[in-house]
C-alpha cells in the first residue's frame, strides 16, 4: 500500500521541484550572465562594415542635380511648354493637385483595400517575424526537464555482484542555461542582414503604395478621357447626320447629285465606327479601376462610370530635383537595403572560419523519491563549449566567395535602379512637355478646321462650291477634334506618369 501511495507523492514533488530548481539556478547564474552579456557586447565583427560605396551611382553629383528637362524648359521658346514643370517639391499626396474629389476618394479607397498592398503588408510581417527569430538567438537560452520513474539499478552498477536492489520510486530534474558568445560577430551580422531585409520589405510596401495610387489615378483618368473622346465622337456623328439631312434635302430639290449623297453617308459610317471602340476602351479602364480598388468589375459609383471630363493639373507640375527623387523613391531604398543585407551576409559566412563559443550552466537533481532534492542528489556544472569545424574551410571559403559575389550583384542592381529611376523621370518629363506643345498645336488646328468647315458649308448650301469641299472640311474638323481629345487624354496620362516616376504617394 505504501508503494502505491508513493507514486502521486513523487510526481507532485517533481512538479514542485522544477520551478524551485529554476529559481535557484537563476540566482546562482546572475553574475555569470552579467559577464557573458558583457563579453557579447564587446565582441568583434568579421566581414565588412556596410556603407554605400563611393563608386555607387547614387553618389554621382550629376544624379542629385536639376533634371535635364527642367533645364531644357528654361531654354525653350515653344508655346505651351514654358510653364509645364516647376522645381517646387512634390507634395506627398500629389493626386490632390488634380482638385478632383472623386479621384481623392478613389485613391484613398485603393490604399485601404488593394490586394497588392495586402500582399506587401503580409510580407512585411513575415520579415518582422524573421528578424525577431534572429534576435532571439542573441539571448540566453533556458531549458527545464524532469520526471518521475519506478525501478531499480543493477547490482554491477553498485559494484556489488549478486546484489538485487529493491524497487523504488525515483525522480530526475534538470535545468540548463546557455549563451552563445558572439566572439566574431556572427549573430550581429545575421541581425544586420535580417534588419536590412525587414527595411527592404517596408520599402516594398511603400513602393506598392506608389503603384496603387498611380495606377488608380491612371485608370480613372483613362476612363474619364475615353468618356470625353466618346462625347466628341458622338458629337461628330450628330453633326454629320445633320449634314446628311441637308444633302438629302438638296438632293431631293435637284441641287445635289447622288455622288454627294453617297459621300455624306460614307463619312457618317466612318464616324459611327469610332464610338464602339472608345466604349470598349472606357469599359476596360473602368474594370482596371475596380481591380485597383479591390472591387468586382460592376461595383463602381455612377459618377465614375459617367465621367466625361479629363482630370488635369492646372499649372506647372512640382517635380523637385534629382536629390529629392533619390531620397523619395521606395525602389531605390529597397535596392539599397538589399545591398546592406548582402554585405552583412559576408560577415555571417566569414564567421564560419572561426570557432563558436557557448557558455553554459546546468544543474540537476536525481535520486530516490524519499531523498527528494537532498544534498547528495544535486549536481551542477559550468563552463564553455567550443565548436570548430576545421575540415570544412574549403566549403566555408566558397560560401564567402558566394556572399561577396552576391554583394557585387546587389551593388550592380542598386546602380541600375538609380539609373532607371533617372531615366524614367526624365522620359516622363520630356513626354509631358512635348505633349503640351502638341495640345497647343492641335487646339489651333481644331479652331482653324471649325472655321473652314463653317465657311465650306455656307458656300456649298449657297451653291458656290462643290460638296467635296464641304465634305473634306467636315472630315478635317472631325479628325482635328478627335486628335485634340486624344492628346488631352495623353496629357492626363503623362501627368500621372510623371508623379509615378517621381515616386510620391507613399508618405
Amino acid at each position: 500500500m505504501r508503494r502505491r501511495a508513493a507514486l502521486p507523492r513523487s510526481a507532485g514533488l517533481v512538479q514542485r521541484a522544477v520551478p524551485l530548481l529554476a529559481a535557484g539556478l537563476a540566482r546562482r547564474a546572475t553574475s555569470l550572465l552579467t559577464a557573458l552579456l558583457l563579453a557579447g557586447c564587446g565582441s568583434l565583427a568579421v566581414g565588412p562594415d556596410y556603407h554605400v560605396p563611393a563608386e555607387a551611382a547614387m553618389r554621382d553629383p550629376a544624379a542629385a542635380g536639376p533634371f535635364q528637362e527642367t533645364q531644357a524648359q528654361a531654354r525653350s521658346n515653344a508655346p505651351g511648354a514654358d510653364a509645364a514643370l516647376s522645381t517646387d517639391p512634390l507634395p506627398p499626396r500629389w493626386w490632390h493637385l488634380f482638385r478632383d474629389p472623386t479621384l481623392d476618394a478613389l485613391v484613398q479607397e485603393a490604399l485601404a483595400h488593394n490586394t497588392d498592398l495586402r500582399v506587401a503588408a503580409a510580407n512585411l510581417e513575415l520579415q518582422q517575424a524573421a528578424l525577431a527569430q534572429v534576435r532571439a538567438a542573441e539571448q540566453p537560452q533556458l531549458s527545464l526537464s524532469g520526471g518521475p520513474g519506478f525501478g531499480h539499478v543493477s547490482g554491477l552498477s553498485e559494484l556489488a555482484p549478486g546484489l538485487s536492489p529493491s524497487n523504488q520510486f525515483a525522480y530526475s530534474v534538470e535545468a540548463g542555461l546557455s549563451y552563445q558568445v558572439d566572439v566574431v560577430g556572427e549573430l550581429r551580422r545575421a541581425a544586420e542582414a535580417a534588419q536590412a531585409d525587414f527595411s527592404g520589405a517596408a520599402a516594398a510596401l511603400d513602393l506598392a503604395r506608389v503603384n496603387v495610387a498611380a495606377g488608380t489615378a491612371r485608370a480613372y483618368a483613362l476612363a474619364c478621357a475615353t468618356g470625353q473622346q466618346l462625347k466628341v465622337a458622338e458629337s461628330s456623328v450628330s453633326l454629320q447626320k445633320e449634314q446628311l439631312g441637308v444633302v438629302q434635302l438638296l438632293h431631293d430639290a435637284g441641287r445635289a447629285g447622288a455622288t454627294d449623297l453617297a459621300r455624306s453617308r460614307a463619312l457618317l459610317a466612318q464616324l459611327e465606327a469610332s464610338p464602339p471602340a472608345l466604349q470598349a476602351q472606357r469599359q476596360a479602364a473602368l474594370y482596371q479601376l475596380a481591380a485597383w480598388l479591390g472591387r468586382t468589375p460592376g461595383a463602381l459609383p455612377a459618377a465614375v462610370q459617367q465621367c466625361a471630363a479629363v482630370p488635369q493639373v492646372a499649372g506647372a507640375l512640382p517635380v523637385g530635383d534629382g536629390a529629392a527623387l533619390l531620397r523619395r523613391r521606395p525602389d531605390l531604398r529597397r535596392s539599397e537595403r538589399q545591398l546592406a543585407a548582402a554585405t552583412a551576409r559576408i560577415g555571417v559566412a566569414t564567421a564560419q572560419l572561426y570557432p563558436k563559443v557557448s557558455l553554459g550552466l546546468s544543474a540537476s537533481s536525481t535520486g530516490p523519491a524519499g531523498d527528494f532534492l537532498g544534498r547528495d542528489t544535486f549536481a551542477w556544472n559550468i563552463g564553455p563549449l567550443i565548436r570548430w569545424s576545421l575540415p570544412n574551410t574549403g566549403a566555408v571559403r566558397a560560401r564567402i566567395a558566394g556572399a561577396e559575389a552576391g554583394t557585387r550583384m546587389a551593388l550592380a542592381s542598386f546602380d541600375g535602379a538609380v539609373l532607371q529611376a533617372l531615366r524614367e523621370t526624365e522620359t516622363a518629363l520630356s513626354a509631358y512637355r512635348q505633349e503640351l506643345i502638341s495640345v497647343e498645336a492641335l487646339k489651333r488646328a481644331r479652331d482653324d478646321s471649325a472655321q473652314v468647315a463653317r465657311q465650306a458649308q455656307r458656300l456649298y448650301v449657297g451653291g458656290r462650291s462643290a460638296y467635296l469641299d464641304a465634305l473634306d472640311a467636315q472630315r478635317s474638323l472631325a479628325t482635328a477634334e478627335a486628335s485634340l481629345a486624344a492628346a488631352q487624354a495623353r496629357v492626363a496620362q503623362e501627368q500621372v506618369a510623371v508623379f509615378m516616376a517621381l515616386g510620391g504617394g507613399w508618405e
